[in-house]
């Protein structure tokens, strides 16, 4: 069996998106090298530094498809899909060629710009719809990432349920690794970050909520460390942070390394996620794997990615943030490694064996139905 996957984001894309493919395949291989493996990248000159295996194919435009990478995606791939006997073609982010002609599959992340298109160029919402809706009347079978995303799949776009499988998605095992007292003074001074600290990692942007963390700790001493892009959302956290004298208290780091990521969400006090929605917050899973206590939002699929050892909050509630981060600061050692090995026990079913089973079984399957 021969799967080919879009890859543009698996060789441009630092994270999200990108990681999600970068992972999948990475499983994939791992578990099942008889498959073979065929990367269309729409770029040769990658931005992601990946070292792929020389048994996994990359595939690229030619001709004079190399100057016009976003419309080759958009159907000319189909050539190559073909030329590269693709027996099932992977869209990993909601998007399939136009006209495709071989089987497919298409995962879909999340459906914001159904739920919150305010938050988005009416431009992007328009061409983000004609892009899903194509792409989920045409393939063979639907991956949603969380049964959120699939409810949502079945009430915004009106998706046959039994069209639609939940898989999830897998977390790097870099956050599972164990650090040295040596590693963590290394990234302590190199981002001189305080002892004790209540992290964000996520863009700064509006959907993600990460205002209600500063307005909750506002009156506090607590410090707090934000790392990701930042957006419009980022400015006014920044302004507000500055209005309110808490500069000295508050950290921003951008383009990090998902090494000194890793070790970050070790040394955290709390992570903190009080996003407004997502289609299944990865993120979660990195606190949780890092064995750090995860305050997150409640409702929409967070409890999926929290599981019951997390705490929840009414994101727009500044006050109830507040009372369960002095909950955890305060709490025991002895009730941190609870926490810490309950969290554990929940991230089994998000074990990479366990999800690339599913991930090849469905392959399996699409490829035997005639």
């Amino acid at each position: 069996m021969r799967l080919g996957f879009d890859a543009k984001r698996i060789f441009h894309n630092q994270s999200g998106l990108g990681n999600y493919g970068r992972d999948l395949v990475r499983i994939l291989f791992d578990n099942n090298k008889k498959i073979k493996y065929v990367l269309f990248n729409p770029k040769k000159q990658n931005k992601i530094k990946w070292n792929i295996d020389k048994k996994i194919i990359e595939s690229n435009p030619k001709g004079i498809w190399k100057y016009f990478s976003s419309l080759w995606r958009q159907g000319p791939i189909n050539k190559e899909i073909k030329k590269n006997k693709i027996d099932i073609y992977h869209g990993l982010s909601a998007e399939l060629p136009f006209r495709i002609k071989s089987k497919s599959i298409v995962t879909v992340h999340d459906l914001i710009f159904y739920r919150f298109p305010e938050l988005y160029n009416p431009i992007d919402v328009l061409i983000h719809k004609i892009k899903i809706k194509h792409a989920v009347n045409n393939a063979t079978r639907i991956v949603a990432i969380s049964k959120q995303t699939k409810k949502d799949l079945i009430s915004f776009l009106k998706v046959d349920k039994n069209k639609i499988h939940v898989i999830y998605q897998v977390c790097n095992p870099i956050f599972r690794k164990k650090i040295t007292n040596s590693q963590k003074d290394l990234v302590v001074n190199k981002f001189k970050l305080p002892e004790k600290f209540v992290l964000f990692v996520g863009t700064l942007e509006k959907r993600k909520n990460p205002l209600i963390i500063a307005r909750a700790l506002k009156k506090s001493n607590y410090n707090m460390v934000f790392i990701g892009k930042l957006k419009n959302e980022g400015k006014n956290l920044k302004n507000y942070i500055r209005k309110n004298g808490m500069v000295s208290r508050v950290k921003f780091i951008h383009n990090i390394s998902i090494e000194d990521l890793s070790i970050i969400y070790k040394i955290a006090t709390v992570f903190c996620y009080p996003s407004i929605f997502e289609g299944f917050g990865i993120p979660i899973i990195e606190a949780l794997s890092s064995g750090i206590p995860v305050i997150t939002s409640k409702g929409g699929c967070f409890n999926e990615a929290g599981g019951p050892f997390s705490e929840y909050i009414n994101p727009k509630d500044k006050d109830e943030l507040r009372n369960k981060i002095d909950m955890i600061f305060n709490e025991s050692i002895k009730k941190r490694r609870e926490r810490a090995i309950n969290g554990f026990k929940y991230l089994k079913k998000f074990d990479e064996k366990i999800i690339s089973n599913q991930w090849i079984n469905l392959y399996e399957s699409i490829h035997m139905d005639e």
